[in-house]
């Protein structure tokens, strides 16, 4: 009997061609855009996860709040993990992990640029799951001067990756041997690696550095719950270590979970980029939506066609067809129907995913989840959206009664018309909110791009020196280059902004050196006095660094706006402040001589942060050059800048990063998510469209004898575009009514986000309505104007 129906369903869909096509066209675009978000969001939820132990990994984070500010911090001290195994029975082990572990690869005469590297203990090979091929998990980096290699670096610096163990490479200048090969790590990582240094001999995590907040701390618990038992003792462990360096707040001591971090962190300080779970909800729903309106063109379409298949029912109830027999005959034409487009909808992934994956940044493949499951997922999908998109037409035409059916008689469709127009709405509503979301995510990135940052980002380039040697040559260097007139001023400053990862301090800013309740979190930068005007940064009050002036190396500081505003001081110049505390217990002050405007070191996801800027106290924190170049002559400076460097250093070259590019990669994420929005939205409106193409061409088809009489008694085209148009631009409008604020809601949330927004404006939502009209009016007139055109004559012969 199935096979029978299946047959039937078959001749449906050979003998109305037109109709067949939009159906599995428009489905089969939804099942594949349906499938790549689902591909998407599985990718983004999988984060972590291939840790054995994720459910025990924490990150251990810190909040602070005072009066007049507060921090949400991701990084630590380099004592809380020591101290945290020690303090807590619940934490099995902990390690630390130091971003700043970078630098130069030299091996004989091969020399490679930097890899991510990362300083860490050897615990971490206790925590994580990182696979080893060569080598011992046990002491890899027990011992300072180590180094583990992924096996892609390892391949690249000695070709076979079991050559690498016990050589010894050079990293700026200094040796490090390689005791160890892993595995690349798995891009669904909340952070990446190409090698894992130990720390320097000299590395300090004693009491006397609980105020160095640049560390990540990372902690392996007993059990899942025992963060619970932690977070709450935060107040002990706070009294105990860090009240005497952070002095009076509300401190509050979170664990991350680690599978949470990707999708839900956005603290500052983040050791990588983040995703945005909002990001999986929009993605999701999405998904949903679009299938939704792949599978109301279906609905519409088989409905209005209703009272092509009556007497086809009415002959097959008198001829002893139950309803359920009925049910069965239309779910199984619909599941054939599903079949086809899920078939089609496979194709099309298949072909774009490569498009997908660039456009997203991901490493998507069709067998995602393996085969097995891959074709139990579409089986199964199959089935539901057969069912899903079967339902509704199955109990309308199977309720026919007998009688009026054979007679051809649909009865009153008053209530199956108002649900068939309720269903456009709301394909039009989702269509002119995705519209409207695309448009207030374009208008935020470009105000991201066109915003001041408080300095010059244009024509300013920065590169690291990782030669300790050669930071002791910079100022020798500064002066080589200024020789040639192209390049306008040179700076320079301990970390490289614009990349979300300058250090942080704790400084307690009280009057004359006295501990109050004053201490700050606070983004620290070491900076030379070349620096604020390279960048051409304004001073807000008292001066510049100045080489005039000898005490400035020692006792001078310039903080910015927000820390005075932050503090409540009126005048901030001049004062005396407490800055930290040296190896022997002794309190540092200095005197704070200038005050700059605001700037932003970070993406504009974060407001500024208070800051203080001091003169490198020693050569080797003389490691970022920044270049201001003049306009024209980019490519000569270029030459010219590795030329002089070559002199100074004739192992590496500088790998230059324009400011402008740094900031901009801050907003990948965004602009990706964006561009993905877009596609989708675009495909909405095309399925949405599709089906309101056939629903028009049965329209006209229906009314075709009345567009015959009207054309004879005068009706022009435009009066017949209008007769076809009308009702369907009125549904359009009501889900512009509807749709605009369920847009607004929706994207004032995502903009929440952002520490500097857009304001919504209303036009967004009239263009966003407007535009979804024009399409809407183009796609219905396409088909009006063509029943327009039809000869009269012929219209009225048509029985």
């Amino acid at each position: 009997m199935i096979s029978n129906y299946l047959k039937i369903g078959w001749r449906n869909l050979q003998k109305h061609k037109a109709f067949s096509f939009i159906n599995i066209f428009g489905l089969a675009m939804g099942i594949a855009a349906f499938w790549l978000i689902t591909l998407y969001v599985a990718d983004e939820i999988s984060y972590d996860r291939y840790n054995t132990k994720a459910d025990r990994i924490f990150r251990v984070a810190q909040h602070g709040q005072w009066n007049g500010g507060k921090f949400d911090l991701a990084i630590t001290s380099p004592p809380y993990a020591p101290t945290l195994k020690s303090e807590f029975p619940q934490v099995v082990d902990a390690c630390r992990i130091d971003p700043e572990g970078g630098s130069k690869i030299k091996y004989g005469d091969k020399a490679l640029e930097e890899g991510s590297m990362l300083f860490t203990d050897n615990s971490i090979f206790n925590i994580f799951s990182y696979q080893f091929l060569y080598g011992d998990a046990k002491d890899a980096l027990a011992k300072p001067q180590s180094i583990v290699l992924t096996k892609t670096l390892a391949e690249s610096i000695f070709r076979d990756a079991a050559q690498a163990i016990n050589k010894t490479i050079i990293l700026g200048d200094q040796p490090a041997t390689v005791t160890g090969v892993i595995a690349d790590v798995p891009v669904n990582s909340h952070f990446s690696f190409q090698a894992l240094r130990s720390f320097p001999a000299d590395y300090k995590s004693d009491d006397s550095q609980w105020g160095n907040i640049s560390i990540y701390t990372y902690v392996l618990l007993k059990d899942h719950d025992s963060y619970k038992q932690i977070e709450a003792a935060a107040g002990t462990f706070f009294d105990k270590y860090l009240k005497k360096d952070m002095g009076a707040m509300k401190f509050t001591m979170e664990l991350q979970p680690l599978t949470n971090i990707h999708l839900h962190s956005a603290l500052s300080y983040e050791i990588g980029s983040n995703g945005n779970i909002t990001y999986v909800y929009v993605f999701s729903i999405t998904a949903l939506l679009i299938l939704f309106i792949a599978i109301i063109n279906y609905v519409n379409l088989t409905t209005a066609r209703s009272s092509i298949r009556v007497k086809e029912i009415g002959v097959r109830k008198v001829i002893g067809s139950g309803r359920k027999q009925l049910m069965i005959m239309f779910f199984a034409e619909c599941i054939l129907l599903t079949f086809i487009s899920t078939v089609l909808a496979a194709i099309i992934i298949q072909f774009t995913l490569p498009y997908f994956n660039q456009l997203s940044g991901k490493s998507l493949v069709l067998l995602q989840f393996g085969t097995a499951k891959t074709v139990a997922a579409f089986i199964s999908f199959c089935l539901i959206a057969g069912i899903l998109s079967g339902i509704y037409p199955a109990l309308f035409l199977s309720g026919f009664k007998t009688i009026p059916a054979m007679k051809g008689q649909l009865g009153n469709q008053h209530s199956t018309i108002l649900f068939r127009k309720s269903l456009v709405v709301f394909q039009f509503v989702i269509t002119i909110v995705m519209i409207a979301g695309s448009f207030i995510i374009y208008q935020q990135l470009n105000y991201f791009q066109k915003r001041d940052l408080g300095f010059n980002k244009t024509q300013t380039l920065t590169f690291h020196i990782n030669n300790r040697e050669v930071r002791s040559k910079v100022d020798a260097i500064k002066q080589q280059l200024l020789l040639n007139p192209a390049i306008e001023s040179v700076g320079i400053a301990g970390n490289p902004i614009g990349n979300n990862n300058i250090g942080g301090g704790d400084f307690n800013l009280g009057p004359d050196g006295k501990a109050t309740p004053e201490s700050k979190i606070v983004q620290s930068l070491q900076i030379d006095e070349d620096f604020i005007p390279t960048l051409q940064i304004k001073m807000a009050g008292g001066r510049n660094f100045s080489k005039d002036v000898s005490s400035d190396a020692k006792d001078a500081i310039i903080v910015n706006e927000t820390l005075v505003k932050e503090l409540g001081w009126k005048d901030a110049v001049g004062r005396r402040v407490r800055t930290g505390v040296d190896n022997d217990g002794k309190v540092i002050t200095q005197t704070i001589v200038g005050v700059v405007k605001d700037f932003n070191t970070y993406s504009l996801q974060h407001k500024i942060s208070p800051m203080v800027l001091y003169l490198p106290s020693e050569a080797k924190d003389k490691d970022n050059l920044y270049v201001r170049i003049g306009k024209g002559n980019t490519q000569a400076s270029l030459d010219y800048i590795t030329k002089v460097y070559s002199e100074f250093d004739i192992e590496n070259k500088p790998e230059f990063h324009f400011l402008d590019q740094n900031f901009a990669a801050q907003y990948q994420t965004e602009q990706k998510q964006g561009n993905i929005l877009l596609i989708f939205t675009i495909l909405a409106i095309s399925i949405a469209c599709l089906g309101l193409f056939g629903l028009v061409t049965f329209t006209a088809e229906q009314r075709v004898k009345e567009i015959g009489i009207r054309k004879v008694l005068g009706a022009s085209i435009n009066n017949i575009v209008s007769l076809l148009s009308t009702d369907l631009m009125k549904l359009v409008l009501i889900a512009i009514i509807i749709a605009s604020p369920i847009a607004w809601f929706a994207m004032d949330k995502w903009l929440q986000d952002f520490a500097y927004k857009i304001n919504i404006n209303w036009w967004v939502f009239l263009l966003a309505g407007g535009g979804a009209a024009l399409i809407a009016l183009a796609t219905v007139s396409v088909q009006s104007i063509k029943a327009a055109l039809t000869n009269p004559v012929k219209s009225l012969r048509s029985e």
